[in-house]
């Protein structure tokens, strides 16, 4: 078989490391067309932030309340953790849904949920068979693509700063799953708070000019003329697809110039806060300003909101720069103009246990997982600002009132940037599935 690798070292990210296999695929002649939404924010509290200990407190009950103190928000009658106060301050913009729920208290399946907006299918039960497969539902930006695809050469999904991996484990819900690798994100693999951070994915190699890269492309078609059974194979294929996408990306100075960071004045980030959280959605805002259909902002490594032990110590340092962070997001967004046009979503897989309770007798406490209810924060996009919606009881446990699932936030997803939830596309058999089985959550808008 015949390498391309030999010429052209693209480097692009992926989720196993791998040089071409991690970006998006583009080959549309039709531009996407205009909506509500050009972008989705997705900030994932990835392991499963506590609600009550951010947007949901819960003062009055011992067993529940924990460390920290309700204020007031900029809301009348609405409360906040006392470590939000800038998102507080900002809650008149938000549209906070106490009355997340689900069944799924696992890490992987849950994720997928959270990250494509449907079920994972049931491949048994070991985390090993819940890892990143072709068999899952396709994340929001891969179904995008697929549905309403660019013209212009770059992803539909960029996914910052890190996948999310744990050893041999990556998380599912990640990549375009039953669509193919042709609708893949493009996946960062570079903290932006790196003093050393630098946007090494799109780059050639050194010497090698675009002019002649295109050069031994064309010289690369003519030998594959004469080596056709390579693109005829399952594998040829797909190395062709993704040959194309990284040309594509490179050719294009777009989207480096939008992961370039150290183009903002320094003031501009320190105002969203020099750590990993702060200058991830500081790129997201680069983004959004390249319309980028969907953005996923993982916030921190994986599962790092997983806050079994030391709960209360890890969340004095996070919760603070989550605050900054995307309180500076918002006023950023909304002073140029942007945020009528961004839907962003604050959320994790789950909430975390009204109890807290040691893993072992020489561990901090810390509070579990917990996916019966918790909290997800909206705003932009046409939403309308300074609502709650929704009610747990009086431990946070459980809505009292009409819950909602992690497939309606998908479809609301969808919906905002003009897809039908309910179209029909093929899994890998070619057999018709409706993309979303949720309800589109129209209280959100008029609430």
């Amino acid at each position: 078989m015949f390498h391309r690798r030999e010429l052209l070292q693209v480097g692009c990210s992926s989720f196993v490391g791998l040089s071409l296999s991690g970006v998006l695929q583009q080959q549309s002649r039709a531009s996407a067309p205009r909506n509500l939404a050009k972008s989705v924010v997705l900030v994932f509290l990835t392991g499963g932030g506590s609600h009550i200990d951010m947007f949901d407190p819960k003062p009055d009950a011992s067993e529940a309340k924990g460390e920290f103190d309700p204020i007031e928000t900029s809301v009348v009658g609405v409360r906040f953790s006392d470590k939000m106060p800038e998102m507080a301050a900002r809650a008149h913009k938000l549209a906070v849904v106490r009355s997340m729920s689900h069944g799924d208290n696992r890490h992987l399946s849950g994720s997928h949920n959270a990250l494509t907006g449907a079920v994972q299918s049931f491949r048994g039960t070991s985390n090993q068979a819940k890892s990143l497969n072709r068999a899952d539902w396709p994340s929001f930006g891969s179904a995008t693509s697929y549905l309403r695809p660019r013209a212009d050469g770059l992803p539909s999904q960029v996914t910052l700063p890190n996948p999310l991996i744990e050893g041999v484990l990556v998380w599912p819900g990640q990549h375009a799953g039953i669509l193919g690798p042709k609708y893949d994100p493009f996946v960062l693999k570079d903290d932006p708070n790196n003093e050393n951070y630098k946007v090494t994915g799109l780059s050639l190699i050194e010497g090698l000019s675009v002019r002649r890269m295109d050069n031994r492309r064309r010289l690369l078609q003519d030998i594959d003329k004469q080596h056709a059974g390579v693109d005829q194979s399952r594998q040829g294929r797909k190395f062709s697809v993704q040959q194309e996408v990284a040309l594509s990306m490179l050719t294009s100075s777009k989207l480096k110039q939008a992961l370039d960071i150290n183009a903002e004045p320094a003031n501009v980030r320190d105002r969203y806060g020099r750590h990993m959280y702060g200058q991830t959605l500081l790129l997201a805002r680069r983004l959004v300003e390249l319309e980028m259909p969907v953005i996923q902002c993982n916030m921190g490594r994986v599962q790092m909101w997983d806050t079994h032990v030391n709960h209360f110590p890890r969340l004095r340092t996070m919760l603070p720069a989550l605050d900054k962070g995307v309180s500076a997001f918002l006023d950023d967004l909304d002073e140029r103009g942007l945020l009528d046009q961004t839907l962003i979503i604050c959320v994790g897989e789950f909430g975390r246990t009204p109890t807290i309770s040691p893993l072992s007798s020489d561990k901090v406490p810390g509070r579990h997982h917990w996916a019966a209810a918790y909290t997800a924060v909206f705003a932009g996009a046409g939403m309308r600002g300074g609502q709650v919606i929704g009610e747990t009881d009086n431990i946070g446990a459980h809505p009292v009132t009409t819950p909602f699932h992690p497939n309606d936030m998908g479809a609301t997803i969808y919906s905002a940037l003009g897809i039908d939830p309910h179209t029909i596309i093929p899994d890998r058999l070619n057999r018709p599935h409706s993309l979303n089985q949720g309800k589109v959550m129209d209280v959100l808008y008029t609430g």
